[in-house]
């Protein structure tokens, strides 16, 4: 496995649970994945939920991302630091891309339209067969 199948993996299942911690206390959440590509894993949101700001607290997160096979499947989990983006051309593209958000009042120039992504870090493949195996991490 490479980075390039975890950019397959992702994009084929957008959904994922993404990690962050306060004053010690992980919490994790289900999060809709925008788009990944060999720069990264991308992530939309609002400044009106929690975990952004969470995020700008402390950069450091985890995303797994999961297939269902069978009794068990096929795990992706994504470790590094979030990078927030302030791109006119992505906030376009991301409006495009998810129109429903302008029926929240966002606009490119929006502060409250926020765009992060993992650009670097470490990948792993979970399931069954490589369960006590020594994981094989993907440096990206």
């Amino acid at each position: 496995m490479d980075f390039q199948d975890c950019i397959t993996f992702t994009n084929e299942r957008t959904i994922c649970y993404l990690a962050t911690s306060v004053d010690g206390q992980p919490k994790v959440r289900a999060l809709g994945m925008w788009f990944a590509d060999e720069t990264g894993f991308y992530f939309q949101t609002g400044a009106y939920k929690e975990f952004p700001h969470e995020l700008k607290k402390n950069p450091k997160t985890e995303a797994c991302f999961y297939k269902q096979e069978g009794m068990t499947g096929t795990m992706l989990r994504i470790s590094g630091e979030v990078e927030f983006i302030e791109d006119v051309s992505l906030k376009e593209k991301v409006l495009h891309d998810r129109p429903f958000l302008k029926n929240y009042g966002l606009t490119v120039d929006s502060p409250g339209l926020i765009i992060f992504r993992i650009a670097h870090g470490t990948a792993h493949f979970w399931t069954m067969d490589t369960n006590l195996k020594p994981k094989e991490i993907i440096k990206f």
